[in-house]
């Protein structure tokens, strides 16, 4: 029998009681590595250090109700697909996506399904960057089917919206 997990890739965002100060100088420096220039030194390690702290920081309803919204999609998720839910950040929030396919792997799967909230094509983290991780924790665990179920047919993602249209109208 096989044993089945889906990691849920959320996107992350950061805490809200995060120091303004440290956050601002994170995202200078996030800024200008989304803008192609490579960190060097000491910018380096700062960023590397503010990111961890960032990914790190106790989490709780009120100062990321991101991530609540997330853990709870995830048991809802679990609930109705019967089988192991496991959430992944794309950034600003632990674990990463990769770390949750590794628990995952670590408590026996030997199949990981990934899905993502992120509905449509044409961003960058879903169409991106999750299906990069996915390719790579394959490469580093052969012997685990890891699938990436993503993109999503555009025809049920309409029904769906419609339905909740419809709750509403």
């Amino acid at each position: 029998m096989k044993n089945k997990f889906i990691v849920l890739a959320a996107h992350g965002a950061p805490p809200r009681d995060f120091p303004r100060d440290r956050l601002g100088e994170f995202f200078s420096l996030y800024s200008a590595i989304e803008a192609g220039r490579t960190l060097q030194g000491e910018q380096r390690d700062r960023y590397n250090l503010l990111e961890k702290e960032i990914r790190t920081w106790p989490r709780n309803k009120d100062n990321d109700p991101f991530h609540s919204a997330s853990m709870e999609l995830a048991s809802h998720l679990e609930k109705h697909a019967g089988c192991r839910v496991e959430v992944g950040f794309n950034e600003f929030c632990a674990p990463g996506v990769d770390q949750a396919i590794e628990e995952a792997v670590k408590k026996g799967a030997d199949t990981v399904v990934i899905v993502t909230p992120m509905l449509t094509r044409g961003g960058e983290h879903a169409e991106v960057e999750i299906a990069l991780i996915a390719k790579e924790m394959s490469r580093k665990y052969p012997s685990v089917e890891i699938v990436y179920a993503w993109p999503y047919d555009v025809d049920t993602v309409a029904r769906f919206l419609a339905s909740q249209v419809e709750n509403y109208l």
